[in-house]
């Protein structure tokens, strides 16, 4: 697929149907998040497939915006394995966590497979529901499967600002 069209079209899917995600696709989009650049390659990121139905209810227990999806990626960090930038304010985890679920996100359409980006929920509840270890960082959640019917983008998902709105040259 041109990656114009995929970086267009892709949309936050919130009605799923039960069909599940095949082998191939699931490997193509964990490879493109296994490729994603991280600071100093460190490549701290964990991504966790959950697709068992009791695994399910716990990530349910935490959010309602599964929207019934068949597979759930959640990428996670390790904390103790970032770079930490000058000023020692900021190091690298969140970003290059971020960046590897886009990978995920992007590879995702490309394969055919309709996502949905989660933040709502308390990412502390969840790792101890999911039982993972201490020194990970739960960034998000990325539902994946296919749509259901009826499902459709936001009312506004082509709705973009102009360049002059976001965009500044210094």
């Amino acid at each position: 697929m041109e990656f114009t069209e995929v970086i267009k079209n892709r949309y936050s899917c919130k009605k799923f149907s039960d069909k599940q995600v095949n082998a191939q696709q699931l490997t193509e989009i964990l490879e493109a998040g296994r490729v994603a650049p991280t600071a100093k390659n460190l490549q701290e990121q964990h991504i966790y497939v959950v697709q068992s139905e009791e695994m399910l209810v716990k990530i349910d227990k935490v959010t309602p915006c599964r929207y019934d999806a068949p597979t759930v990626l959640v990428v996670a960090f390790d904390k103790n394995n970032v770079f930490t930038y000058p000023g020692e304010k900021r190091d690298s985890g969140i970003e290059d966590a971020s960046i590897v679920a886009t990978h995920l996100t992007l590879a995702a359409y490309n394969a055919g497979v309709d996502s949905c980006w989660i933040n709502f929920f308390d990412p502390e509840v969840l790792k101890k529901e999911l039982d993972l270890p201490e020194n990970e960082e739960i960034l998000m959640l990325l539902d994946l499967g296919f749509a259901a019917e009826g499902a459709k983008p936001l009312p506004n998902h082509f709705s973009r600002k102009e360049l002059s709105e976001t965009v500044t040259y210094l």
